[in-house]
């Protein structure tokens, strides 16, 4: 099995105080605690025996239960009838050989390690014969005051990612702890003050479980009917799953031959085949939720409860199908029976009304006998009803969640939606509320996130047109609408497909007659001066778009990378330009006498709209051009893609051509194309291609740019 380790309570009966360890470990798994390690260093094994079956019966069945160090204990403590799952031991504690031995194939076993020659001490051993590494301490602390050096987060990052088996960390462990050691590879976080010493265990629990469901993506089983038409059943539950931001997985308990008009067969696999699916799945696979909706018959009932009980998952929602749309009853009494005891291992279950009434055993008369019989119901299988009001009659379709062990009483109003695709909405809903639930939402909150993204999926079904009976819902009409189509790209991706799109300018810039002749030395200084000129008052304005672009800049980062950008600009570039144009001056008013060019004005025009636009990743997209074309031109001139003649030293434009290829600027460059196709693979669809037209507008006016010199009367 593989064991659900996110958050692992170890015990110390110092910190638990006069509330006890019973009632501390009681208190820690309402609020989500899924592993409960008992360490007591000084009690005798008696005593420890005697702990353990009382633990066992406070957790009942609702996480998993190991003691530290004490493996006889732990085997004294099953022959009387505990539910032990395993034993947790120390470098220098019983052998992990023999507790693997003595416990079994299905038992727990964890290792302490922090340190390289325990992972060597580890790969030596027999595959299957440890399960994880508790790993620590992270920082000190005073409940084991002879622990090792800390190892910190990244200690944990460096061990965790050498070590061949999943690491929990322990020693130190705070909530704000939960994102950064999930990020350094935790499989789970085991915490001894913060919740034993927690005036409410429960709260402190349940607030650490939810920050480490918010970090991940929840895995979501539903043991279910197959519907080949793909509205109901697995099919349906895939895509509620994924809809609700979960990991779908399914075990077929039936195929169905059915399509939108109805149901023409059912195949119920053998038992056994459904047992091997589900162990297949929770041997390698940590399932944080479980959703079951169609079971054919009481044998894959008391299939589905064994593997529960085995398994324990952390939620558990129960779709009771038991009646067709044409009101006949799809269970015999005997799987009728085995179903009640299955909502007794539930969360949370879905019933509608015609399911209501068999399960309570009487017929419902409107919507208040509905809350009632659904009290009632909570009540029996201490599992919270979501009773659900779509059959009713009228323009309202109510709903409302009851649990009756802690008086809730949830109601949800919301119009009929008028349209005849409800095929799989029951399905649907109960996949959402436990993906939802797996991502630490609270019931209500579940509840009523899921109605809102059904009730969205409803009024958009008539847009798939599927089938001429009861059509599916749109399972994706909102992700569709509101995340589109289209991949997001990498920044990678968005650098190679600029690059590529902007082939065209690049051969056209290396085959203008500026460029050739700059290259090879025969450019006459005419036509050169005129670049310069033209190319000082460029740079005048390009340093304050520059500026503009750092004063919208998100991050302190890009601001400070655009200043010193526009910066470079002025007094780089500009003193490089003046000591051709007016070199006894140095930069003046002189230095920008010349007439602006047409292309020069085009270029500038339209760098100042992009700049004042109001628009960053556009503005930054245009201005990419300017570093990239440059770069990339220098860099082949140097390198000798033009010939051999620009690295001679004797070359009349020898120190001019040392700046295309200056390492600062290809650095600054490369830093530039980072910033731009990084935002640009963030960005939306719409927002992506407008930067790119920017910055392959800009791409043609650099092209433009470079060849208004050869446009001179009397260029040679």
């Amino acid at each position: 099995m593989s064991a659900d380790l996110s958050l692992y309570l170890v015990t110390d009966a110092a910190l638990c105080g006069e509330r006890g360890v019973i009632e501390t470990v009681r208190h820690a798994v309402d609020g989500g605690v899924r592993l409960v390690q008992l360490r007591e260093k000084h009690a005798s094994d008696g005593e420890v025996v005697e702990q353990l079956l009382d633990l066992s019966a406070a957790i009942d069945g609702r996480a998993l239960l190991v003691v530290n160090d004490r493996l006889d204990a732990a085997l004294e403590a099953r022959r009387r009838g505990a539910r032990v799952d395993g034993v947790h031991l120390g470098q220098g504690d019983a052998s992990v050989l023999r507790a693997r031995q003595e416990l079994g194939p299905d038992a727990l076993i964890g290792l302490t390690a922090n340190a390289p020659e325990h992972l060597d001490a580890v790969r030596a051993l027999p595959p299957g014969t440890v399960d994880y590494l508790g790993v620590g301490v992270i920082r000190p602390t005073l409940t084991k005051a002879d622990h090792p050096p800390a190892l910190g987060i990244e200690g944990f990052r460096q061990f965790a990612a050498e070590s061949p088996l999943p690491c929990v960390a322990i020693g130190g462990v705070g909530i704000d702890d939960i994102e950064p050691l999930r990020a350094a590879g935790a499989v789970g976080i085991a915490v001894v003050s913060a919740l034993c010493a927690a005036e409410d265990p429960a709260a402190a629990a349940k607030e650490f479980r939810g920050r480490w469901q918010a970090v991940s993506v929840p895995r979501v089983l539903t043991i279910a009917g197959s519907d080949p038409s793909g509205g109901a059943g697995i099919q349906a539950d895939l895509k509620s799953i994924a809809a609700n931001g979960g990991y779908g997985m399914a075990a077929i308990a039936a195929l169905t031959v059915q399509n939108t008009r109805g149901v023409r067969a059912i195949h119920v696999p053998p038992s056994d085949f459904l047992r091997q699916q589900l162990d297949a799945l929770s041997d390698d696979i940590v399932i944080d939720a479980v959703k079951i909706g169609m079971l054919a018959d009481a044998e894959a009932v008391r299939t589905v409860i064994a593997w529960l009980d085995a398994v324990r998952p952390s939620i558990v929602v129960v779709d009771p199908v038991m009646v067709a749309t044409s009101g006949d009853r799809l269970l015999d009494t005997a799987a009728e029976s085995a179903l009640r005891e299955l909502l007794e291992r539930a969360d949370v279950v879905t019933p509608n009304l015609a399911e209501l009434a068999v399960l309570v055993g009487r017929e419902i008369t409107g919507w208040s006998d509905a809350l009632a019989a659904a009290e009632a119901l909570s009540a029996q299988i201490g599992a919270a009803v979501l009773v659900k009001g779509g059959h009713l009659e009228g323009a309202e379709a109510p709903d409302a969640l009851i649990d009756a062990a802690t008086g809730g009483r949830q109601h949800f109003t919301g119009t009929r939606i008028d349209t005849a695709n409800t095929h799989g909405t029951g399905c649907s809903l109960s996949s959402a509320i436990a993906t939802l639930l797996a991502r630490g939402q609270d019931p209500v909150a579940a509840v009523s996130h899921a109605r809102a993204w059904l009730r969205e999926s409803l009024r958009e079904s008539s847009a798939l047109d599927v089938g001429g009976g009861h059509g599916p819902i749109h399972h994706f009409a909102g992700l569709w609408t509101r995340g589109g189509l289209s991949t997001r790209p990498t920044a990678a991706d968005v650098a190679a497909e600029w690059w590529d799109g902007i082939a065209d300018i690049r051969a056209e810039i290396d085959a203008l007659p500026f460029i050739r002749a700059l290259a090879d030395g025969t450019l006459q200084r005419e036509p050169f001066v005129f670049y310069l000129a033209q190319d000082a008052l460029y740079l005048r304005e390009y340093a304050r778009v520059l500026a503009e672009a750092a004063r919208r800049a998100p991050t302190s980062a890009e601001q400070a990378f655009w200043a010193q950008s526009a910066y470079g600009s002025i007094v780089g570039e500009l003193e490089l330009h003046a000591s051709w144009l007016t070199p006894a001056q140095g930069v003046t008013a002189a230095t920008f006498a010349a007439e602006p060019a047409h292309d020069t004005v085009a270029y500038l025009d339209h760098l100042r709209a992009t700049a004042f636009d109001g628009r960053y990743p556009e503005l930054i997209a245009a201005i990419l051009p300017c570093f990239w074309l440059y770069t990339d031109l220098g860099e082949r001139l140097h390198a000798g893609a033009f010939g051999s003649r620009p690295q001679d030293s004797d070359h009349p434009y020898a120190s001019w051509l040392a700046t295309y290829a200056d390492p600062a600027f290809a650095e600054a460059t490369a830093q530039a194309v980072a910033y731009v196709t990084e935002a640009a693979a963030q960005a939306d669809v719409e927002t992506r291609a407008r930067m790119r037209r920017a910055f392959a507008l800009s791409s043609a006016h650099e092209r433009e740019f470079f060849a208004a010199p050869g446009r001179l009367r009397d260029a040679t």
